[in-house]
């Protein structure tokens, strides 16, 4: 027999499921956001349909330092583009490398990280990446992304696998105590969705988010506790971190055709 408490989680999670997630163009044909929120989540959503004006930043292009916030990722554009949307893209170390893989414009500047045990979230299992080219954008496991033999023009390496085909990480508790702020990146068929909570979250609760109500295949977590996110449509612009890579929309429709 449920108890009350039982009777009402079971109500909210079949609420949750008929909840229709709708989103407000951004302004450009493949960049959308949304606001969403119920009784335990309330979360910013980005989906991009399409991978060509996504783009990761590390470092400044004249200085090679670390740019660590989203005004210095605008500067680096041409006076012609605009930036849409930023959110931190991946773990770093203290000098702001990336713990993983990294490529940015076609350049690794850091190789696939293949160590299994280590301490931190990057190291739970299984990790994986998140990378795109002009064609095509990808989700997948660190093991199986060693499989492929994919042209990446951007790439992105993280931990740990929130959905794997389709299905919640099997570490993850379902009681679990762990509440951090977090954001993470999930897709389906080949649109992309960037998703930062603005209240603390478990794993678990994060994972079900992304398969129950975006219906994801794949999706990784990116960060927490610094998660951070320019979204001016939902007049969000976060700035009390440095961060590390720093995943972009850019708007190219005012530079002139080449």
């Amino acid at each position: 027999m449920l108890d009350k408490m039982e009777m009402k989680m079971t109500a909210y999670f079949k609420y949750a499921l008929l909840t229709v997630i709708s989103f407000a163009q951004l302004g450009h044909a493949d960049i959308n956001s949304q606001h969403w929120q119920n009784e335990v989540l309330d979360v910013d959503i980005i989906k991009i349909d399409q991978p060509q004006n996504l783009r990761l930043f590390l470092k400044d292009r004249q200085t090679h330092q670390p740019l660590r916030k989203f005004k210095a990722v605008a500067k680096q554009l041409k006076a012609c583009e605009k930036l849409l949307f930023a959110m931190n893209a991946g773990m770093y170390h203290a000098d702001y490398a990336p713990v993983g893989l990294y490529v940015e414009a076609s350049r690794q500047q850091q190789k696939l990280n293949t160590v299994k045990q280590g301490y931190g979230n990057f190291h739970l299992q299984p990790n994986g990446i998140l990378a795109w080219n002009s064609k095509q954008s990808l989700i997948v496991t660190t093991q199986d992304y060693q499989k492929l033999n994919f042209n990446a023009k951007y790439a992105t390496q993280s931990g740990p696998m929130l959905v794997i085909d389709g299905q919640i990480n099997p570490n993850f508790l379902k009681d679990s105590d762990s509440f951090k702020i977090r954001n993470s990146v999930g897709m389906k068929d080949q649109s992309l969705y960037f998703v930062i909570s603005r209240n603390a979250v478990s794993f678990y609760q994060f994972a079900q988010f992304f398969k129950d109500q975006l219906n994801v295949q794949q999706a990784l977590y990116l960060d927490g506790s610094i998660s951070s996110a320019y979204i001016p449509q939902l007049k969000r612009s976060d700035s009390l971190f440095n961060l590390g890579p720093i995943v972009a929309y850019i708007d190219q429709q005012s530079c002139s055709p080449q």
